[in-house]
């Protein structure tokens, strides 16, 4: 099962593209609610590179590592990566006037319902899109 997540940023696809990738900003928007931080973010965006996010509560719980391989990465276009546990992601990013639309399609783990799966990853998009229009 697919499930797609998408927003629309203010801001132009190079500036987004940055906002994405860099692991100084990716440490400020990838998590999915204010109790939880991103601590540590690795990024080696090319075909073959790896990256690693590690999402955290503020309180010291509980975290996890995000962590995949990417298979395709089309500058300012599009990244494709398969995450550790072997599900693909899909991300297109398409301007549209002063604005970049996101689509980011991804295979459905089992654990979790996919409501709860397309709200989380929809929320963290919601914190990019934030991060990119407070920094733009």
């Amino acid at each position: 099962m697919q499930i797609t997540v998408e927003t629309i940023v203010s801001a132009p696809v190079e500036k987004v593209w940055d906002f994405w990738t860099k692991p100084e900003h990716i440490i400020n928007w990838c998590h999915a609610s204010d109790d939880w931080h991103t601590p540590y973010a690795d990024n080696d965006l090319q075909k073959g590179g790896k990256f690693k996010t590690t999402m955290a509560a503020k309180n010291g719980s509980f975290s996890f590592d995000f962590e995949g391989i990417y298979t395709n990465v089309i500058a300012h276009k599009l990244i494709e990566y398969v995450l550790a546990d072997g599900r693909k992601v899909h991300i297109r990013f398409e301007p549209l006037g002063n604005g970049t639309q996101i689509t980011e399609t991804f295979e459905a783990e089992t654990e979790n319902p996919a409501e709860m799966q397309q709200n989380g990853w929809q929320a963290i998009l919601n914190n990019f899109k934030k991060h990119a229009e407070l920094n733009s």
